[in-house]
């Protein structure tokens, strides 16, 4: 189960697909990179995929792990 969700703001170079597939979770910060910015959101969207489909694989799970579905 993921109990927190971070994005490396030195690594997004800010395509907005975690934004597009979760955007309960993730919004645009502002230097139009992405954030994290209701983590309670999680539970209804589909993060593991935002997780999954980052191509520079900036979000990283803190405080415990996912399992691919």
């Amino acid at each position: 189960m993921i109990t927190s969700l971070e994005v490396d703001q030195e690594s997004c170079i800010g395509c907005g697909y975690c934004i597009e597939i979760c955007p309960e979770v993730f919004t645009w910060g502002p230097e139009r990179k992405a954030l994290v910015y209701n983590f309670e959101g999680c539970k209804s969207c589909d993060c593991i995929s935002a997780i999954e489909n980052c191509p520079v694989k900036a979000i990283s799970v803190e405080g415990g792990s996912y399992e691919k579905v």
